[in-house]
């Protein structure tokens, strides 16, 4: 039933890093496209980075080119979010889900990332 589990966020100061995780339903999102998600206090949820469904080509928001890397596993259905050289302004939650996201789209319960000195 659970779509979405995303893991790894935390507590790093400015210039530190993050991987986060996220499990997904094999069963229904196996071979789509994916992406990374993330809303902060006040602020409309905005689209950090995609993925194709083999993993091969990737897209990034512009805050996230150059720092961010995102990956996945295809075999156990995991998608993946490597955050370097973390600003303030990227604290917020965020989610993984399909991309792109459908009137349809469910989400997760999300993880948190704050980055604070």
């Amino acid at each position: 039933q659970v779509q979405f589990v995303e893991s790894g966020g935390g507590l790093v100061q400015p210039g530190g890093s993050l991987r986060l995780s996220c499990a997904f339903s094999g069963n229904i999102f196996r071979g789509k496209k994916m992406g990374w998600y993330r809303q902060a206090p006040e602020k409309q949820r905005e689209y950090v980075a995609r993925i194709s469904g083999d993993g091969n080509q990737t897209m990034y928001a512009d805050s996230a080119t150059g720092r961010f890397t995102i990956s996945r596993d295809t075999t156990n259905n995991m998608l993946f979010l490597q955050m370097n050289n973390l600003e303030p302004a990227d604290t917020a939650v965020y989610y993984c889900n399909e991309a792109p996201i459908l009137r349809t789209s469910q989400w997760g319960q999300g993880t948190q990332v704050t980055v604070s000195s």
